[in-house]
């Protein structure tokens, strides 16, 4: 394992210890009181030097999936919505005083059509591509939102996603096999993975293989793989906290931003999955009021649902109140968000796009400083 305090990052023990009582109330009380804990200090961090949410492209998603156990005991006659997934950019100076730029969910948007259900679900529709443009429309790829803010491929130091559901990293970090030998984009950059999750990704049973590109991460060189246990402190306001259930090695990306706290991850899909209780979505706030469901899981693959569960509570712990008070600052990696397309979809609150601070490259004088943000 790679030294971490030489990257000027270091290991971060808040959450080591709450989840050991055999009672999963008391796990879920043990990790509240730690995450309030957590947000009090973080919020005296400094702000990370630049943040962006870029629109990447919006995929159909299965309703059943998005809001798990809502719609078990009613008709559905949208059986899928549309999440936006987005690209998050972030530079950060590390403990070294050195300014570092991570990419937290870069999406490689044609490898990851590999993912068996996406490739099920495009392979049962007649005359696919005339309605790719329709049905998942790109905004734009990694590569297009880089050049956009003048980001060469140089400039990026790490990678990141919460966990490696759909993801195929070759074309980012290179891949050398017995019969490609594939250059880095991004030729500095390092993978930051939580070890579990990448072991997982080693060695997947048929019911996690399901959401995962084959060979997502074949032929990458090891020494552009950094792997940490617990989480993960990167610099002057932004982590990476072990937030484990949809999958065991999960993590959430946690920036000190202008608006306070924003947390980043696929464990809920949007605004309703982290306040279902406050949410304008009738089905989701009876489902809600019923059961006494704080949160409402992504469940696409059930890994630990009750470690999912206490995850959404620490990421909305954490976060605090969104510009919305009713709804906590969740700025979901895939957001659930209205399209034509499907007119009965709502959703009671966006996050939306947002950027903070003023950007630094190599190669180009800094973007404009002020704090804006924008809705999806």
């Amino acid at each position: 394992m790679m030294d971490l305090q030489s990257l000027g990052m270091k290991t971060l023990h808040d959450f080591n210890e709450v989840r050991q009582s055999p009672l999963p109330q008391e796990r879920l009380s043990a990790a509240r009181k730690q995450a309030e804990a957590f947000r009090e200090r973080f919020m005296e961090e400094p702000e990370v030097a630049y943040y962006q949410s870029v629109n990447l492209v919006r995929v159909p998603y299965p309703t059943w999936y998005a809001y798990s156990g809502v719609y078990t005991q009613s008709t559905y006659k949208f059986p899928y919505l549309h999440i936006l997934n987005r690209l998050f950019i972030v530079q950060f100076c590390n403990a070294l005083g050195e300014l570092k730029t991570l990419l937290f969910s870069p999406s490689d948007i044609d490898a990851d059509r590999e993912t068996p259900f996406f490739k099920r679900l495009t392979d049962k529709m007649p005359n696919w591509s005339p309605l790719e443009n329709v049905v998942a429309p790109i905004f734009r790829d990694v590569t297009e939102a880089l050049k956009e803010i003048n980001l060469m491929p140089e400039d990026v130091d790490y990678i990141s996603y919460d966990h490696l559901h759909t993801q195929d990293v070759r074309q980012w970090l290179g891949s050398k096999t017995a019969t490609e030998d594939r250059p880095a984009y991004f030729p500095n950059a390092k993978l930051l993975v939580h070890e579990k999750e990448w072991q997982s990704a080693q060695g997947l049973l048929p019911v996690q293989a399901e959401w995962y590109c084959p060979n997502g991460i074949e032929g990458v060189d090891p020494e552009k793989v950094i792997t940490f246990t617990s989480s993960l402190q990167l610099g002057e306001g932004l982590a990476l906290v072990h937030t484990p259930g949809h999958t065991e090695g999960n993590h959430s990306l946690v920036a000190r931003v202008p608006d306070g706290i924003r947390v980043t991850s696929e464990n809920g899909v949007g605004a309703d999955a982290y306040a279902p209780m406050n949410s304008k979505v009738n089905a989701i706030r009876r489902y809600a009021k019923n059961t006494g469901m704080e949160v409402i899981l992504n469940g696409n693959t059930l890994e630990d649902s009750t470690d999912q569960y206490i995850s959404m509570v620490v990421e909305k712990t954490i976060a605090g109140p969104s510009s919305n008070p009713d709804f906590p600052n969740c700025a979901s990696s895939s957001e659930a968000t209205p399209y034509w397309l499907l007119p009965g979809q709502k959703v009671s609150h966006l996050i939306g796009e947002a950027k903070f601070g003023s950007l630094r490259t190599r190669s180009a004088a800094p973007q404009n400083s002020k704090a804006q943000q924008v809705g999806a």
